[in-house]
């Protein structure tokens, strides 16, 4: 489905062999993203870098679960199939219920999160589809839910990064990889 031929891993170079093969190693196959935006090294390296500034850091009022709540939400906003149901697998893992994704997906506000979920959703969405008007009240909204001004560039960071990625994956043609789709829906089982 593709539009643009993905490369093979031999092709590539050295650092972004490594980089996906311990990603595949971890989820036991490579997500789609890492071949087809690997067709231009020098973008890819930029755009994993951001991502794992944002998605991966240590330091952030956000759990994981959540950024991948503002990036399921989000994505749905901009009709990513992609990254609704890439994300929305990483999200049913770390939250560890297994309907959250498709509950943020279609309507975040009827989803089974937090009040301070919602709000934090709420700020994603405006920023997603109306950050010209996002006023001061927006932050107080997010304050009075334990937010700080970090968290809440956070949020914003997330929402646009995304929104870059979600027209990437949509106008090439980007389809998510079928393994997705059955991942964190059911307990795994345990071992006897």
């Amino acid at each position: 489905m593709n539009r643009y031929p993905m490369p093979s891993l031999a092709s590539l170079p050295p650092d972004l062999q490594a980089r996906i093969l311990e990603v595949q190693e971890k989820a036991g196959f490579v997500p789609n993203v890492f071949l087809a935006l690997a067709r231009r090294p020098a973008e890819w390296r930029a755009f994993f870098a951001y991502h794992d500034a944002l998605m991966l850091k240590e330091d952030s009022g956000l759990t994981k679960g959540e950024r991948e709540m503002i990036v399921t939400t989000t994505s749905a906003a901009n009709h990513c199939l992609y990254c609704v149901v890439a994300h929305g697998a990483i999200l049913r893992i770390y939250e560890k219920k297994p309907l959250v994704a498709d509950q943020v997906a279609v309507n975040h506000r009827k989803a089974d999160i937090s009040p301070r979920q919602k709000a934090m959703l709420d700020f994603a969405m405006k920023v997603c589809l109306h950050s010209d008007q996002i006023e001061d009240s927006d932050f107080t909204a997010l304050h009075a839910h334990g937010f700080s001004d970090e968290d809440i560039w956070d949020i914003a960071a997330i929402t646009a990064f995304f929104g870059l990625s979600n027209r990437m994956a949509s106008f090439s043609g980007m389809m998510p990889n079928t393994e997705f789709y059955a991942m964190g829906r059911q307990p795994k089982a345990k071992p006897t």
